[in-house]
């Protein structure tokens, strides 16, 4: 009797396990179907915003070729002021903000004076003590020799003193951003400062007719207080402007791009400008 009982009992063990073994093979191929389907949803999101980055990129590519295609405009009425205004257009519906600003207005970090570098700093809320020992150390990364500005700067031995591993470069400076090497910027008054400086003109004073207000208190010139005429011709610019092209589609996601050229031929066939400088920037929704 109990071995006909134990024998009874063994198909019904048999088939509980496979039931068992039936539930860890559904739930198994239930988290692949379901890994799958989250690998599919990220890369599909990410090819979406992949897609949209390339369409703000391409739209804000398209209003530096338009900016430049207006700068070369023959007719003063139709070429763009390069003051800082405004300018809008619409590229396959996506609107593009551009302002032009004539480098001739602006500060050159290789060729100004030690005091115009510091009353720049000075406008831009810095002490005077602390602008003028700048705007030395300024002139000291620049200049070929290791002789400190009389009235303050830094040569190598004060960058060795900071601990940091580079020393004045004694050389021109190359771009803008070169400027966040010199002893005692800080990132604060670089971001205030950037936008009023230049590396392109080889001028030792801004053209005061582009120049913006903070320039122009730099300098010690007066006020700009005649309102902008939209409707006047512009004035005829230095040939070399800085553009900044931003392109926002309906989501929210933007592109900048903050470029310099040269109008004229580069060498190359069909080239109508030279890019001196590009750099692309790029918000997320």
């Amino acid at each position: 009797m109990m071995q006909m009982r134990a024998r009874s009992r063994q198909p019904t063990s048999a088939r509980g396990a496979a039931l068992l073994l039936v539930l860890w093979l559904v739930l198994l191929l239930a988290g692949l179907v379901a890994g799958y389907a989250l690998t599919a949803r990220v890369e599909s999101l990410q090819g979406n915003g992949m897609a949209r980055s390339l369409l703000a990129r391409e739209a804000a590519r398209a209003g530096v070729e338009y900016a430049a295609a207006r700068m070369l405009e023959q007719d003063p009425s139709r070429r763009w002021a390069v003051d800082g205004r405004q300018y809008r257009f619409d590229f396959d519906g996506v609107p593009v903000t551009l302002n032009v600003r004539d480098e001739a207005g602006k500060i050159d970090l290789n060729t100004a004076s030690l005091d115009l570098i510091s009353q720049l700093f000075q406008t831009l809320g810095e002490p005077r003590e602390a602008a003028d020992q700048l705007a030395g150390a300024v002139v000291d990364w620049r200049d070929p020799d290791n002789l400190t500005q009389p009235g303050g700067g830094a040569e190598d031995a004060d960058y060795l003193a900071a601990g940091l591993t580079w020393g004045a470069k004694d050389a021109p400076f190359e771009s803008v951003a070169e400027l966040e090497q010199v002893l005692g910027m800080r990132p604060d008054l670089f971001a205030a400062a950037a936008p009023h400086l230049t590396v392109f003109t080889g001028q030792p004073l801004p053209d005061v007719n582009f120049a913006d207000a903070v320039v122009r208190k730099a300098m010690g010139a007066p006020e700009k207080t005649d309102p902008i005429d939209p409707a006047a011709p512009p004035l005829p610019g230095s040939g070399t402007y800085s553009i900044e092209s931003r392109a926002r589609l309906t989501n929210g996601r933007s592109v900048r791009l903050s470029v310099v050229l040269r109008m004229g031929g580069s060498g190359l066939p069909g080239s109508t400008y030279t890019t001196l400088h590009w750099q692309t920037g790029g918000v997320a929704p």
